[in-house]
């Protein structure tokens, strides 16, 4: 959820990944408070850097800025009507990003990162809000840089405006994305010493094409026994996608499973990840796939 912040008499709503510390202001006070927690564009975004210029260097060919910039100077990037056609418009890297509606006016402030996926999901979720938007790439993404690159543009914004973004005041949750409600995982077998009447190989081959997606993973989604198996649930939950998952190390309910499993994928290592009935692969398949904003276009298939 998201957590609150004062300024004045006007709650502020940041982003879900922000908890509050404190900031103080001569004149309205403003306090802020934060703990931070968990989310090659072919239009030039400039980085953000909130750390001093040390000696010139050569620099990446993308435009680069030494101070914050400002959000009035950064570029407004329309956004096109259909997710397919976000894939090099922005970039899948960690920044600070304004979403506008149709009138140009600021709706929401945010950090992120992986920017396009936030903007994806907001065209998912409020398609008629986010028409256009803002982003500013951080330099040296660090928590303390993106935190300050936020609190720099809701500043600027309030500043402009005398109000917050629509999205950022408190109670207002249409921008935040909600954490999606744990599925139980599928068991193979009714109980233990159960036979099944059927091969347990074509029970997974029905099990992979009666549903979307399907992980089958070490542990359960609420509790996997296994970093990579942490990653792959924290990816599939993070693109907001339905999807089954069965524990491998289940040997009371999925008795077999991990051998045969391994015959029918031909993949040898769990976790494995099925998308339409078709193996997408493990955990640095997927992990490569969701940083480049390949995912979500499969999973909209």
């Amino acid at each position: 959820m998201a957590t609150t912040i004062n300024l004045s008499s006007s709650p502020i709503r940041c982003p879900s990944s922000l908890r509050v510390h404190s900031l103080r202001s001569s004149q309205n006070t403003l306090t802020f408070s934060f703990f931070y927690s968990r989310p090659n564009p072919s239009f030039t975004f400039p980085y953000i850097s909130l750390r001093p210029k040390p000696s010139t260097k050569p620099r990446h060919l993308r435009a680069v800025v030494s101070a914050l910039t400002k959000l009035t100077e950064s570029e407004l990037v329309t956004v096109p009507s259909e997710p397919n056609e976000l894939a090099g418009i922005f970039p899948s890297v960690s920044g600070v990003y304004a979403v506008y509606d149709k009138n140009g006016d600021c709706q929401f402030v945010g950090i992120s990162r992986n920017i396009a996926a936030s903007v994806l999901f907001h065209l998912k979720s409020v398609p008629e809000l986010c028409c256009s938007v803002k982003v500013g790439l951080v330099d040296e993404p660090d928590r303390t840089a993106l935190t300050g690159a936020w609190k720099s543009w809701m500043e600027q914004h309030i500043e402009a405006t005398g109000k917050i973004p629509p999205g950022n005041e408190s109670g207002n949750t249409t921008w935040v994305r909600q954490p999606p409600k744990k599925k139980p995982d599928l068991r193979l077998k009714p109980g233990p010493h159960v036979k099944l009447t059927i091969p347990l190989e074509d029970l997974i081959d029905r099990l992979v094409k009666e549903n979307k997606v399907v992980a089958f993973i070490k542990g359960s989604r609420s509790a996997p026994l296994c970093g990579f198996s942490q990653r792959v649930v924290g990816i599939l939950e993070s693109e907001g996608v339905d999807y089954e998952s069965v524990d491998v190390l289940d040997e009371e309910y999925n008795s077999g499973l991990r051998d045969t499993l391994k015959k029918y994928s031909n993949w040898p290592t769990f976790p494995q990840v099925f998308v339409n009935g078709e193996l997408v692969g493990g955990c640095d398949i997927l992990s490569s796939m969701h940083e480049k904003g390949e995912l979500a276009g499969l999973l909209e298939k």
